[in-house]
């Protein structure tokens, strides 16, 4: 039967039948709608909003199940609003919703129905077994409500009061008075009830728990106490076991007089803590650290300038200029015993030794040797530390490593500092710059340690491949000692004397006479890899070592003399990896440039042709922004010099230019390739080929002069490995050539280096004038 009543939108309950509950009303438009049934028979109807936030609700905002209830007992608040207290009658669903000036709803009731049956009684019983079980552990059940629910002869009464009274949430609240069907909303019931008394039962013994801690940290702390007492009147001291083993550490860690006061506070704040308390670990760890730090102590240096130079030359070939700077170090360390540790930074494709031949030195001066690598590293405090407010803080990489070192003067080595990155946790290469300064690393604070620590005695050396991507600050505190790459008869000498010894003793095969040819190893060089160091050199030593002993050991090799040569090597390692086009560039529009990579130099290919078009510019092979602009201005520079070279002024007009550097999948960038492209551009507008066994290299502008570039040892050390004869470089990157001839004295007598300060010299050189194709 349809009843229309006026209707409150409750928030945060659900008004079940024959439940009491006080609410609050106070939006003006529940309260007309309270004042209407007031003035009729105090009837009205209860629905929950699905959502409390919403002021003014719509009829969608509301659950179309609600219940009829009765207004017991109604005040007027003072400042506004009512209190009621509210008597739910009969579940009952809304039909049409009406919104004047007041809410109301048309509603029909759906009262819920007990058919007593053996099934329906059996899980009643259930329930009311489980609901007394819940309540005595539930603090908001009185056991006289529990009494007068139990005691109920209307099974639909106590099951609606038992719902009533359950802590859930107001949608699963809302669920169980949708819920129509007797048996459904019994078993719903009992599940609720399990759920909740198990959730109370794991609370409670968690609070059991936590209270037995700490009343037993009280007991201990009380004890502690009193054993204190007992020993102030026995006369032993105020101070505990604990307290003078870690007085002695400090007093024997010999810290400054500012860092000896701060550990001696800390301990006394320590003795006043609870024993085992948090805050007292925390001091424990901070204490640990502080007097663990190496101080005082220090490694006695090895100044025998000789003896030094014999270690360093025994365990690197070559590297003249590294092993210089740390003789000359030693040097003024003989004279001055003053001297700050040096910043010093090894520059240098993989693989060339930066790394082991840090480790090097410390063998050699005797110093302990430290290392980190910052490859990745994003957070400054990986740096500085974390301050002790943090829960699991940590000194920074620094302090940890000086710890690790055991010394205060160890050689401390910075791995691959150029791949320092950033974000929003700080700027690690910021972080470095008190570090690497030895005007300012006598004092480095650790955010952890939080006093200052002396540095000025670590021997720093950071390694990097690149210098363009460390920070200028931090650049210019370093001292940049370049690693040249290697060439073919180094790689033989450092093979032959160092990495073919390591390997025959690793593959356990030192009983056998191994012995690798010199056209064995350069096979290996030439055939299987392709690098500026000898890191794969030394893997394809190994590789051959490895099918070596698996031969020993399967009995098809029993001679104890092994000799390794060209077929031996293509026999172990399968096909060429690396296949070499000597005498590049012989053809129309074809040049070849050098260009350097993170690797080490590589010799590239430039190729240009002209069809017929509409004056357009093709540009391909990946190429950065700058090489493109280099081939603009190449173009522009053609064009304006277009009567010297004899090509008609318009010659693009009908014609288009396509420029491709093969290896199309490699990105290419930088304008060092400006004076190749002009050649190779002329070589295919004057359909005259380029001259064999040339290779160039230098930045290009419109009026022809040709610009620095770098990378020029890398670069000459390609063209000789790829067997070119000639190079051309710009005149003001000879200086240059000086150095080369110092480090490595044979390079530029197997190649010829011609400085060119215009393009006219190279265009002179490099194309043949006498020899013409017809295409």
């Amino acid at each position: 039967m349809l009843e229309t009543y006026p209707l409150i939108a409750i928030k945060d309950t659900v008004i079940f039948p024959y439940s009491r509950i006080p609410i609050f009303v106070g939006r003006e438009i529940s309260q007309r709608a309270l004042l209407a049934a007031l003035e009729r028979d105090k009837k009205i109807f209860f629905v929950t909003q699905k959502n409390p936030q919403i002021e003014i609700p719509k009829e969608s905002d509301l659950y179309i199940v609600g219940c009829i209830g009765s207004i017991i007992q109604s005040i007027k608040e003072p400042y506004d609003g009512y209190k009621i207290l509210a008597e739910g009658l009969v579940r009952a669903k809304i039909k049409q919703f009406y919104m004047e000036s007041y809410y109301q709803a048309e509603v029909i009731p759906e009262p819920v129905k007990y058919i007593s049956n053996q099934k329906t009684d059996a899980i009643f019983s259930v329930l009311i077994e489980e609901f007394k079980k819940f309540a005595e552990v539930a603090a908001n059940i009185p056991k006289e409500i529990l009494e007068d629910i139990i005691s109920l002869s209307d099974p639909i009464k106590v099951i609606y009061l038992v719902a009533t009274y359950l802590p859930v949430n107001v949608k699963k609240k809302q669920k169980l008075l949708e819920e129509s069907n007797i048996e459904k909303l019994i078993m719903s019931l009992i599940q609720e009830i399990a759920r909740e008394r198990e959730y109370l039962l794991v609370k409670k013994d968690i609070t059991e728990k936590v209270h037995k801690t700490i009343q037993k940290n009280q007991r201990e702390y009380f004890l502690s106490e009193e054993m204190k007492a007992i020993e102030r009147e026995l006369g032993k001291g105020s101070e505990n076991k604990e307290y003078n083993q870690y007085y002695q550490k400090i007093k024997k860690a010999k810290m400054p007089k500012a860092v000896e006061k701060m550990a001696l506070d800390e301990l006394q704040r320590l003795t006043k803590m609870m024993p085992y308390s948090p805050e007292a670990t925390v001091v424990r760890t901070y204490l640990d650290w502080l007097v663990a730090m190496p101080w005082q102590i220090k490694t006695e240096d090895k100044l025998n300038i000789r003896e030094v130079k014999k270690i360093l030359e025994e365990d690197h070939w070559g590297l003249k200029k590294p092993k210089e700077r740390i003789l000359e170090y030693l040097a003024v360390c003989k004279l001055n015993k003053k001297i700050k540790g040096p910043i010093l930074c090894f520059v240098g494709p993989p693989g060339t030794g930066k790394t082991s031949f840090a480790k090097s030195i410390a063998r050699a001066i005797g110093r302990n040797f430290v290392r980190i690598s910052m490859g990745g590293v994003r957070d400054e405090a990986e740096i500085r530390g974390h301050r002790r407010t943090y829960i699991g803080a940590m000194p920074g990489k620094i302090i940890q490593s000086i710890k690790k070192a055991g010394s205060k003067n160890p050689i401390f080595l910075i791995d691959e500092i150029d791949k320092i990155g950033a974000d929003f946790r700080g700027d690690p290469a910021a972080a470095l710059l008190e570090v690497l300064d030895p005007e300012q690393n006598n004092s480095f604070q650790d955010h952890y340690l939080d006093v200052p620590f002396d540095l000025s005695d670590v021997m720093f050396i950071t390694t990097a491949n690149t210098t363009y991507s460390i920070i200028p600050a931090l650049k210019d505190r370093m001292e940049i000692i370049e690693f040249p790459s290697y060439t073919e008869n180094e790689k033989v000498k450092i093979a032959k004397n160092f990495l073919i010894p390591k390997q025959i003793k690793e593959n356990g095969l030192e009983k056998f006479k191994i012995n690798f040819t010199e056209d064995g190893i350069l096979k290996i060089i030439r055939s299987y890899t392709q690098e500026a160091g000898v890191r794969n050199l030394e893997r394809e030593i190994a590789n051959v070592l490895r099918k070596i002993a698996r031969d020993v050991v399967e009995k098809t090799k029993n001679n104890k003399k092994i000799t390794v040569d060209e077929k031996t090597v293509r026999k172990y390692l399968g096909y060429e990896k690396i296949i070499r086009d000597e005498g590049k560039a012989n053809d129309t529009g074809v040049a070849c440039g050098l260009a350097w990579t993170e690797v080490g130099g590589e010799v590239i290919l430039v190729e240009s042709v002209l069809m017929k078009g509409k004056g357009n510019i093709i540009l391909t092979g990946h190429l950065g922004n700058v090489m493109k602009e280099s081939a603009q201005a190449a173009v522009s520079y053609i064009r304006s010099c277009a009567k010297e070279y004899k090509i008609p002024e318009y010659f693009i007009k009908d014609k288009d230019i396509h420029i491709h550097v093969p290896e199309g999948a490699i990105p290419k960038d930088g304008p060092s390739a400006g004076i190749t492209i002009v050649v190779s551009l002329l070589s295919a507008i004057l359909n005259k080929p380029v001259k064999k066994d040339i290779a160039m290299t230098g930045e290009i502008t419109l009026s022809g002069r040709i610009l620095p570039v770098g990378g020029i040892k890398e670069k000459i050390l390609a063209a000789v490995r790829e067997k070119i004869k000639k190079v051309f470089i710009p005149d003001k990157n000879k200086g240059e050539l000086e150095e080369i001839k110092e480090i490595l004295p044979d390079l530029l007598k197997k190649i010829k280096v011609v400085p060119v300060k215009k393009i006219d010299e190279v265009v002179k050189e490099a194309i043949q004038w006498k020899e013409e194709r017809n295409l």
